[in-house]
């Protein structure tokens, strides 16, 4: 078939139900107690490792809601059930992202067991995360949430944090490092509040917000990395591999790639593109599903992803990026969720988001990396090849 994808990611949604009601969410179906069907895993992965399509590594992303509401046992009948339909030429693995509140031991087996993924979601200490983050009757969250994190680090389970950025915590990046080191978290990820959905941040109205991140940033890595105790920052360590990387590489974006994410909902409806087009609705592209993985193929479906409007203009907003974007070679094309709710269309080029996400951890480290050039002598040349020297992240602030 022309134009096969190649499917790493699927983004998978155990129920749209959360427990808490943070004040920046934007997913309109929150209160939704339906589950997914265990027929609907096996109808999935079934048809997806049939396809063809499936990676070499494929990691399986149980978002969207609180997925820690469904029990553990849940989730291990559909490894299980995935586990024995893989081919031996696919590794797949597991990955949630949770709130943290209802993590304890026989959550730790499971993660333990499988070799999970966790993310948990803390936007800091008390007075930051209790701000956006409480309970459905107004309570904060911290405490539940540090909880599940403690039990995590007892029970020996390796997890990192993100943490939603908003004004207070842009203007205190000693701060939010002073907590996660006391906390002896070592992993920390970063989502500058946006405007997503029904939800309007207020952060994208000032005109400083990229001096502002930038500053907050770039006080933050070197920190992190002056303390020797944190060793992944995602903002900047993911972004070095696609700076310096060789010349015959390519980055790849996976959000505009037709299926090249595949998200499903609990009843089996499928999109494609960035993941938190899943359960919205706009004017002109209505639902953005593009199928039911129930009731139709993934050949099917793909088929009707190509077709689509959708697919076009954000193949549009490619091409306009690469054409007006000098940072096109470390992005490969934006994320289309932020140029439909920024500037009202797929077929846009850059946007605040982009400027945050890629220019300002590239510019970072392109900063970093010529305090570090100039730093050598004839005596100390650089280390080669740059590719295995500059690539630790360790070495450039």
């Amino acid at each position: 078939m022309p134009d096969a994808p190649q499917i790493d990611i699927v983004v998978l949604q155990p129920t749209a139900f959360c427990n808490i009601n943070c004040a920046y969410c934007y997913l309109p179906d929150r209160n939704n107690k339906h589950v997914l069907e265990q027929s609907t895993v096996t109808r999935l992965f079934s048809e997806l490792f049939a396809s063809g399509w499936a990676g070499p590594n494929v990691t399986v992303i149980w978002h969207a809601g609180e997925p820690l509401v469904v029990p553990a046992s849940f989730y291990r009948e559909a490894f299980a059930a995935i586990e024995a339909m893989r081919p031996p030429s696919v590794h797949v693995r597991h990955s949630f992202q949770t709130n943290g509140m209802l993590i304890d031991a026989e959550w730790c087996a499971l993660f333990r067991d499988w070799h999970v993924g966790v993310g948990v979601s803390l936007d800091g200490p008390r007075e930051l995360h209790d701000a956006n983050r409480r309970t459905r009757s107004g309570q904060g969250t911290f405490d539940r949430t540090m909880a599940g994190i403690r039990t995590l680090q007892a029970e020996k389970v390796p997890f990192h944090v993100i943490s939603v950025l908003s004004g207070p915590s842009l203007d205190d990046p000693d701060g939010l490092l002073a907590f996660y080191l006391e906390s002896g978290i070592e992993q920390v990820c970063f989502n500058v509040e946006e405007s997503e959905g029904s939800h309007v941040s207020t952060l994208f109205a000032g005109e400083d917000l990229k001096s502002r991140y930038a500053a907050f940033l770039r006080r933050f890595w070197h920190g992190a990395r002056a303390s020797g105790r944190m060793n992944f920052v995602r903002e900047i360590d993911l972004a070095i591999g696609r700076i310096f990387r060789p010349n015959e590489a390519t980055t790849r974006n996976i959000q505009v790639e037709p299926l090249g994410m595949l998200n499903v909902d609990s009843h089996g409806n499928v999109s494609s593109f960035s993941p938190e087009l899943l359960g919205l609705k706009n004017a002109a592209y209505g639902d953005f599903l593009l199928g039911n993985i129930n009731t139709q193929s993934l050949a099917e479906i793909h088929a009707s992803c190509l077709g689509s409007a959708m697919h076009r203009e954000i193949q549009a907003g490619v091409a306009a990026c690469r054409e007006s974007c000098d940072y096109f070679s470390v992005c490969g094309g934006g994320a289309p969720v932020n140029k439909l709710f920024e500037a009202g269309s797929f077929a846009s080029s850059r946007t605040s988001f982009c400027t945050l996400t890629q220019i300002v951890p590239t510019d970072l480290i392109l900063e970093a990396y010529d305090r570090l050039e100039q730093s050598w002598t004839v005596d100390a040349p650089p280390p080669p090849p740059i590719a295995s020297s500059i690539a630790s992240s360790a070495r450039l602030p």
